[in-house]
């Protein structure tokens, strides 16, 4: 488990197909603190450490993994959002996340308020509806409140904090960004489905 807040941005620096895809992501995180078998959120997709190094770790990327998310996009420089799992007595700034990515949502615009930057995303029609306003998504693993919903589109609102602190300082319309919906709003939307 996740909780959104991003505490370090990573770089791929290198990408291998063998049958499933490996890639190599250098980390700032103290390496001799991560052991094999461990969790980390790159850009919000949980992945399991295979190898370390001393400013590196290895993951493998199964098929399912590349065709639900944005990780088929990634290229060696690519910066991504990194977490480690949630500890025991950490605190929960953000919201519950998983780490299992829900479907990819494209960015339709970019559009500076003041400091802030907004962001208005379309998400796939079928997850739309587990969007709300003043609910909370997970975007490339960062934990955002939603601004407002209309149909299949959402937005949110960037502070520079959250700028300079993860990669959204980066976003560009037509971006493919990993989306995980709150867990809690799928429970209530299947509860409302049963009756």
């Amino acid at each position: 488990m996740f909780t959104g807040i991003v505490t370090d941005i990573g770089t791929v620096v290198e990408l291998e197909q063998r049958g499933d895809l490996r890639a190599r992501i250098r980390t700032a995180y103290d390496t001799g603190r991560i052991d094999i078998g461990a969790s980390i959120a790159s850009d919000g997709v949980c992945l399991t450490v295979i190898a370390l190094g001393a400013d590196w770790y290895d993951v493998e990327v199964s098929a399912e993994t590349v065709s639900k998310t944005n990780l088929g996009k990634w290229t060696v420089g690519k910066r991504l959002n990194l977490e480690r799992a949630l500890k025991v007595g950490d605190e929960l700034g953000g919201h519950i996340v998983s780490g299992h990515v829900d479907g990819v949502a494209e960015v339709v615009s970019v559009t500076q308020e003041g400091d802030s930057t907004r962001v208005r995303f379309r998400a796939p029609h079928a997850l739309a509806r587990f969007i709300a306003p003043k609910g909370s998504v997970a975007l490339n693993g960062t934990s955002l409140t939603v601004n407002e919903v209309e149909g299949d589109e959402f937005g949110i609102n960037l502070i520079p904090h959250t700028k300079e602190a993860t990669t959204w300082g980066d976003v560009r319309a037509g971006d493919l960004v990993n989306l995980e919906i709150d867990t809690l709003a799928r429970y209530v939307a299947r509860l409302a489905e049963a009756g």
